[in-house]
């Protein structure tokens, strides 16, 4: 199946040439690891995914004459979508919790829409393993974006008790996947 980077760099090489059924490829390829990469980072806003996407593939079609043959197509499409996510945080003025940090990693990056649905089902089943004192937590800061704060008020515990469960869990979390790779 070879790497994303792989997949996608011929088509949108053809894509560049004139292909229109290989543009129209790379657009859906692109789209899905977008969907991906945002979701990851707007847990907090799933509304905005969608819209970010849309704009993030127009600019891709508006600037497709800067690509660089020479350099990975992911990293030059991670630096159009993480400008596209700058701009939606500032237009939002930190009024909502965007609490994942903006990082270089473009393997994140990488990770398509369908890879996101599998690591999202399999999170599930090992959140189900752990108490609720630890899963609640995660699932309130952690998946769904609330504040420490947010979450004690949600489940009845206490600021310190939410820390504590996000890191406890957490910290079982890394276990149960070191033992079941």
């Amino acid at each position: 199946m070879g790497s994303l980077e792989e997949r996608l760099r011929g088509p949108w090489l053809a894509a560049l040439g004139g292909d229109a059924a290989a543009y129209e490829s790379s657009l859906r390829e692109l789209a899905a690891m977008l969907r991906g990469y945002y979701r990851r980072r707007l847990a907090s806003l799933p509304d905005e995914v969608e819209d970010l996407v849309q704009e993030t593939l127009i600019a891709v079609h508006n600037q497709r004459h800067t690509y660089d043959p020479d350099q990975p197509l992911t990293a030059w499409v991670h630096a159009i979508a993480k400008y596209k996510y700058v701009d939606l945080v500032r237009r939002r003025s930190g009024r909502e919790a965007l609490n994942d940090p903006l990082d270089d990693d473009v393997e994140a990056f990488a990770a398509s829409d369908h890879d996101a649905a599998d690591a999202k089902r399999d999170l599930r089943k090992l959140l189900a393993t752990l108490p609720d004192r630890h899963r609640r937590p995660i699932e309130c800061v952690k998946i769904e974006g609330l504040s420490v704060a947010e979450t004690a008020q949600r489940t009845g515990m206490s600021e310190s008790a939410v820390k504590v469960g996000v890191h406890r869990g957490l910290k079982a979390l890394a276990e149960l996947i070191r033992r079941h790779p």
